[in-house]
């Protein structure tokens, strides 16, 4: 247990500058898009067809795939049956993230982009997403708020920018961290044993109420709702890494030992989740470059929204953990667990369900781009509050 918690404490350089790293893609993603349109789209065309529309990139499902391995093998399975001994922190973290959360971000997205910042986006500013998979409406046909249209030759829904937008914050806004949590909670002295519990709980609660939630407040902000696509996302994006992680886990601990396992193989793949996603983003701002260099303002737009709901669920969660009478070791991590975002899976479905060029799909790299400065101004208010819990 020891070793394992010490593993997540380090800081690493990716870590500790992924905000900045992020702008270097933004950057490298722009160049790309300019000097060589063509490799971005030959990769993303790699794909897996449904309807001769393509539903799985295949380098992105690749790029997700190790994005996600990584957090997948350091959970501790076993841990969750510990979780009994503090129900009411699992209890709070759970009602955040579940209750609150995924309600609040819809309706400060929609406040924001639909009405305050609706005439900086563009009135009549559009966007085209993917057909749900499997729907094969006629040309000028309406599906919620879009309308079916022949683009480059595919079948696509036009619908307004501002809801493309709304989109990448709702799979935001429903997607419980798992990774940096660890960190974040790390940094702020909190109860490492929680954290680890709730990344456990949050990975499987997600297989369950991820999808019903997502299509739910899709279809409540008159988007498409592709069931299919959310259900395969999970599938792909949570339980396949999910269980590899589990069952390699298992294999490599019982072949090498814990302690090989913890400060051997777990230290190289330190790495490997960050770089994944940094990939990620190169080929998602290659498509959305123009849209930067044309409106730069939009990452504005879409950034304060985002970063009021972290601020917005970190005190809820902190404010109700001390009514609870939490110890501060308890209090900061669920608000913590709270407040951020996992990133990695809501860039991956929003990139299946919406495409990669997709309004959606960048909303949620502006969720990665003001991630770290949030959440480490967080670990900060933490820290000059633990009085408070005395």
């Amino acid at each position: 247990m020891m070793n394992e918690i010490k593993v997540e404490r380090n800081l690493g350089v990716f870590e500790k500058y992924l905000t900045v790293w992020v702008i270097l893609c933004i950057v490298l993603g722009i160049i790309l898009g300019k000097s060589a349109p063509q490799v971005a789209k030959y990769l993303d065309g790699m794909a897996i067809y449904v309807n001769e529309a393509p539903t799985v990139s295949i380098p992105i499902a690749i790029c997700l795939f190790f994005m996600m391995y990584p957090i997948m093998v350091k959970i501790d399975f076993k841990k969750v049956l510990q979780a009994g001994k503090s129900t009411k922190p699992v209890l709070l973290t759970l009602f955040a993230n579940w209750a609150i959360k995924p309600f609040t971000m819809y309706a400060i997205a929609v406040f924001f982009l639909g009405y305050l910042f609706k005439g900086f986006i563009g009135t009549d500013a559009v966007d085209f997403i993917k057909m749900p998979l499997g729907m094969d409406l006629p040309v000028g046909a309406m599906h919620g708020a879009g309308t079916v249209v022949m683009q480059n030759g595919i079948k696509m829904l036009q619908i307004p920018l501002w809801r493309s937008y709304l989109a990448g914050c709702i799979l935001l806004g429903i997607a419980p961290c798992t990774a940096m949590v660890l960190v974040w909670g790390y940094l702020a002295k909190g109860n490492d044993g929680h954290t680890l519990i709730m990344v456990a709980i949050n990975s499987l609660s997600m297989l369950v109420l991820y999808g019903p939630l997502g299509g739910f407040l899709l279809g409540v902000g008159r988007l498409p709702v592709p069931w299919q696509a959310l259900v395969l996302s999970i599938a792909i994006y949570v339980a396949l890494p999910l269980v590899a992680g589990y069952l390699s886990r298992k294999w490599l601990i019982k072949s090498k030992g814990e302690d090989w396992f913890n400060n051997k193989f777990l230290h190289l793949l330190t790495p490997v989740s960050i770089i994944s996603l940094l990939v990620t983003l190169i080929l998602l701002f290659s498509f959305k470059g123009e849209i930067i260099l044309t409106q730069p303002l939009t990452i504005l737009w879409l950034a304060i929204p985002l970063f009021i709901q972290t601020n917005l669920i970190f005190w809820i969660t902190y404010i109700l953990a001390k009514m609870w009478k939490f110890k501060y070791e308890d209090a900061a991590p669920s608000a913590m667990i709270g407040a951020s975002n996992h990133f990695e899976v809501a860039i991956a479905t929003s990139t299946m369900l919406f495409g990669l060029s997709s309004g959606s799909s960048l909303a949620t790299v502006v969720g990665v781009l003001i991630e770290v400065p949030t959440m480490l101004l967080l670990v900060y208010i933490c820290k000059k509050t633990t009085r408070w819990f005395v």
